[in-house]
């Protein structure tokens, strides 16, 4: 593995968000709960949810039901330490919850400047699995450590939503929808009956080598193994050959580029969130690195 941290903090000073350069120093033990707190608050808005291009490319004010993956990032991160933040974020995802459980991939968007069409396009009024089944697998993780998130009632009309979602899936689905899955029945694997089983037949739709081409997406875009599975000892890694865990590791490792940090192959929508996007993914790239004990 030729990954440098060393020149790490150089890139995202020059790159990065505040939030994501206090997510790294919290990752590396030099920070604190409360650094990166304070720079997440700066995104939320008085109805506890967030907005403000918390998703790099979602930039409109208002809170969407997008950038809640996002907040329960840092909610699980700054663990043990929990927010009151978290469960006010579950209570706003609850207002705009559907009546079958679900959440819409996108609220109405006031000023759709430098926003993705996938997002200013969303249809609020049908659910959507591949954001209700992301947000819920990053809120029971970080209900695994706040009691408040884990007793919620929108936590469990999303696990309700989301399994009978996947358990009614006909057709093989898109390689977002798959992969969010996939971590959603990771996440609820033990606490869900009937979750390791729909686990397995999605393990159906990914090839060997782990390699989903996203349909409708960049030439090059595709998702990959640690896209799926980024930790070890997780049920998600059953529907890996420890080789290609192994394999996609020494990929990740080596797109570092030489200014130091990583690179998203999505779209670039706008200045601001391809910049932002790439500060994002690298800590992203070091903490999935971290925990495969490999820097």
């Amino acid at each position: 593995m030729n990954v440098n941290l060393s020149v790490v903090p150089a890139f995202l000073a020059g790159h990065a968000r505040v939030l994501d350069r206090r997510r790294y120093d919290l990752l590396m033990g030099e920070g604190d709960a409360a650094g990166v707190l304070a720079a997440l608050e700066g995104y939320r808005n008085a109805d506890g949810g967030y907005g403000w291009g918390l998703e790099p490319d979602l930039r409109s004010p208002e809170s969407e039901p997008g950038a809640a993956l996002h907040a329960f990032e840092v909610f699980d991160e700054i663990a043990p330490a929990t927010a009151p933040q978290a469960a006010a974020l579950c209570d706003w995802l609850e207002s705009v919850t559907l009546p079958d459980g679900g959440l819409p991939f996108a609220l109405p968007i006031r000023d759709t400047a430098a926003t993705a069409p996938w997002w200013a396009g969303g249809d609020p009024t049908v659910s959507s699995l591949q954001i209700t089944s992301v947000s819920a697998a990053a809120a029971h993780r970080v209900a695994a450590h706040d009691p408040a998130v884990a007793a919620h009632p929108w936590l469990e009309r999303a696990t309700r939503y989301c399994l009978d979602a996947i358990h009614a899936m006909k057709e093989p689905p898109h390689a977002y929808v798959l992969a969010f899955a996939v971590r959603f029945l990771d996440a609820v694997h033990d606490t869900q009956p009937g979750a390791a089983e729909l686990l397995k037949r999605l393990g159906d739709h990914i090839p060997e080598d782990g390699r989903v081409r996203v349909e409708g997406g960049t030439e090059d875009e595709a998702l990959r193994p640690l896209d799926f599975a980024p930790y070890p000892g997780r049920p998600a890694r059953t529907l890996f050959e420890p080789e290609v865990i192994a394999a996609d590791l020494v990929r990740l490792a080596g797109e570092q580029r030489d200014d130091g940090g990583w690179a998203v192959d999505y779209a670039r929508i706008s200045p601001a969130g391809a910049m932002e996007w790439r500060g994002a993914a690298t800590v992203s790239a070091v903490s999935v690195l971290r925990a495969n004990s490999l820097v």
